[in-house]
């Protein structure tokens, strides 16, 4: 299980990525909004789509819920 957050400030394409709290391009403090702890990606980015309408995984530590 891990804690998951949203980035608060989109990417260029409008997606807002979602990692773990070991992640190393978590956002600071202030960039992002914790989801909770889940045992997968997925359920994270399910979590973060009630927070925005576009999300994405993030590449590096949610890679399996990454799409291009």
């Amino acid at each position: 299980m891990k804690n998951y957050y949203v980035n608060n400030l989109p990417q260029r394409n409008g997606d807002h990525e979602v990692h773990h709290e070991h992640c190393s391009f978590l956002p600071s403090l202030q960039n992002r909004t914790y989801l909770g702890t889940f045992s997968n990606c997925r359920d994270a980015v399910k979590e973060a789509k009630k927070h925005y309408k576009q999300v994405n995984g993030c590449y590096y530590c949610s890679k399996e819920c990454h799409t291009q």
